[in-house]
């Protein structure tokens, strides 16, 4: 009965860590999709920029 305790109590100190884990790679990959909208904004805003002082001369992605 000892071994099976100490297998259930394994289990649920894994459990927990999994848990811990999972909600720290969820803030990481929340903080990331922020940051890569944030980057496509700015890129947009500097392809605006630049299509205003040279028109005409920037390609877009698909030609």
């Amino acid at each position: 009965m000892d071994e099976l305790r100490q297998r259930v109590d394994e289990l649920e100190i894994r459990y927990t860590h999994q848990g811990r884990m999972l909600e720290e790679l969820n803030l990481v990959v929340a903080e990331s999709a922020q940051r890569i909208a944030r980057l496509e904004r700015e890129l947009v805003h500097y392809r605006e920029m630049l299509g205003s002082l040279a028109p005409g001369m920037i390609e877009s992605p698909d030609e």
